[in-house]
């Protein structure tokens, strides 16, 4: 498996890709994946667990106790509770977001996905969202997982975002170069 340079170095991919590793070699990459999916939507939700995980005048056994809770309270596997014992006693927690992120994006690389981020004006339907992942299927090569947002300063259009590839297709870039044009 080949993983960028940028998510090797960093310190979340550091963590993300030992993670990786060690639900391999167990084979419960699925279940961690899904565990860290549940603490993501968590973290979304609850502000004061953010807080908490960013405070940092808790102690190390406090934080590792919470997140121990956490482990049981969620049903997390044994591997996730165990790893978030780890990023206590490491005072790691408040990297916690962009670790999920990490390991999502090496699982992704593993099973030959790559995640398309598309912000649109509006909603949009099953029908354009299956077409658009069919079209970036046939320009990527290969499985595209799609992730929508609704960004009305957009006017109209799509911005989609592979990887470091951006496609802006959006109203408000199009008549931002007009005015650039116009301005001469």
């Amino acid at each position: 498996m080949e993983l960028s340079a940028g998510i090797q170095a960093s310190l979340s991919g550091r963590y993300a890709s030992a993670l990786f590793d060690l639900a391999s070699e167990a084979g419960t990459v699925t279940a961690v994946e899904s565990d860290l999916e549940n603490l993501e939507s968590a973290l979304g939700e609850s502000a004061e667990l953010r807080a908490l995980i960013r405070n940092p005048e808790i102690s190390r056994d406090q934080i590792g106790k919470v997140m121990s809770g956490l482990g049981s309270a969620m049903g997390l596997s044994d591997l996730t509770t165990n790893f978030l014992g780890v990023l206590a006693e490491n005072r790691r927690v408040a990297e916690l977001p962009a670790m999920i992120r990490a390991f999502h994006t090496i699982a992704a690389a593993q099973r030959g996905e790559v995640t398309a981020e598309v912000a649109s004006a509006h909603a949009l339907t099953d029908e354009q969202v299956v077409t658009l992942e069919t079209k970036l299927r046939a320009r990527e090569g290969r499985t595209v997982k799609l992730k929508t947002r609704v960004d009305p300063s957009l006017l109209g259009g799509l911005v989609v975002t592979v990887g470091s590839k951006r496609i802006d297709g959006s109203i408000r870039t199009r008549l931002n170069s007009l005015a650039q044009a116009m301005k001469g």
